[in-house]
Formats: C-alpha cells, structure tokens, sequence
C-alpha cells in the first residue's frame, strides 16, 4: 500500500525519502540558515521547512536517528513525536545534546527520521472492575532478572 502525503516544502533539503527499500522512516534535515550548536545538555527546536497533510487515520512519527545518537550524542525529545493528522504547521524536531562536548548542527543535516503509522482512535468506558488476567497488578520488574 502507498500512502500518499501532500507536503509544503520550504527548505532548500530535498523532499523525505527512503534511503533503502526496506526503510521504515525517511530522514528529516535541518532547515537552517547557519550551524547551531548545541551545549551539553541543551535542547533546540530544528525546523525543517516541512509542512504536511496526513491522512486521517495516520500519524507521522519523528524518531531519533542512530547515528545521530551514537556519533553525536544527540537524540530527539518526546520520542516518538507525533504529528497528528489535522496538524498543518512546520514539522519540527526537538533535539537533546547528551554528550559532554558541544555538538553542531550545520544545514541540510539528517537530524531525525519520520515514520507514517495507521492508528485507531480509542472509545472509553467507564466500569466498576476488569477482566482477570494472569499478571495482574504485576508492574515494572515482576517476571524477574531471567
């Protein structure tokens, strides 16, 4: 299935596309006049110059990319990010330095990658009790370290 997104682009980067055949995500680039940088610790909004129309029924999220991460330090904040199908204003990436170094951001760079996902929209229902499962109340570590 093709799915199709109408975008705006306003950046000089060309439009998302998959590096390979079996990507999931198509990389998003920095829309920048000149380099930032980015302290230790400190988070940025990149824009990208992108503006989309998602189908109803999709969202598209803005996950870190690896080598961002493993290179750089630097990694993308309320990750997966969602970008929600009426939303029509510039997509852009909120990034995080991690490192104990500064870190620049020059223009063109692929700070991040988006994923289009289909989701369903939930109907809640307020009840008194709920089903029996095996787990239970079991939280965070209760199957153990094996």
């Amino acid at each position: 299935m093709n799915l199709l997104i109408e975008v705006i682009n306003q950046s000089a980067n060309p439009l998302p596309q998959y590096a390979t055949e079996g990507s999931a995500g198509m990389d998003l680039r920095a829309n920048l006049d000149s380099a930032i940088t980015l302290q230790p610790l400190e988070r940025k909004l990149i824009p990208t110059g992108l503006f989309m129309a998602i189908p109803q029924g999709f969202e598209g999220q803005v996950r870190p990319r690896s080598g961002m991460a493993v290179n750089k330090g630097i990694t993308c904040l309320n990750t997966p990010g969602t970008i929600d199908s009426d939303y029509r204003g510039e997509v852009k990436v909120l990034l995080i330095n991690l490192s104990n170094e500064p870190q620049t951001i020059e223009p063109s760079d692929r700070i991040a990658q988006i994923v289009f996902v289909k989701i369903e929209q939930a109907h809640i229902t307020l009840v008194q009790q709920l089903n029996h499962t095996e787990r239970a109340a079991g939280g965070f570590g209760h199957t153990g370290l094996q």
